[in-house]
């Protein structure tokens, strides 16, 4: 998917519901810490030297925290070929 693909009402809170399940202390961010859990659950074949740069691609202002609009722009380019 691109990012320019438009998700349904339906859609966006099932994946709001994803962000939520691995923003494990509650902050509105996922962190590395819980980025790691993340892929460990949906890309368990990830190779560790790649959790950061993946990280750090994903993290577009670059304040060390995953948004929850910055996981959708990851999820709708597709997190699957990560």
């Amino acid at each position: 998917m691109s990012q320019d693909t438009k998700l349904t009402d339906a859609q966006v809170a099932e994946i709001r519901k994803d962000f939520d399940f691995f923003d494990r202390d509650l902050n509105g961010q996922i962190d590395l810490h819980e980025f790691i859990e993340l892929l460990t659950v949906l890309s368990p074949k990830t190779k560790a030297g790649n959790v950061q740069e993946g990280f750090s691609l994903i993290d577009e202002n670059g304040d060390g925290f995953i948004d929850f609009e910055e996981f959708l722009d990851w999820w709708k380019e597709g997190w699957w070929e990560y």
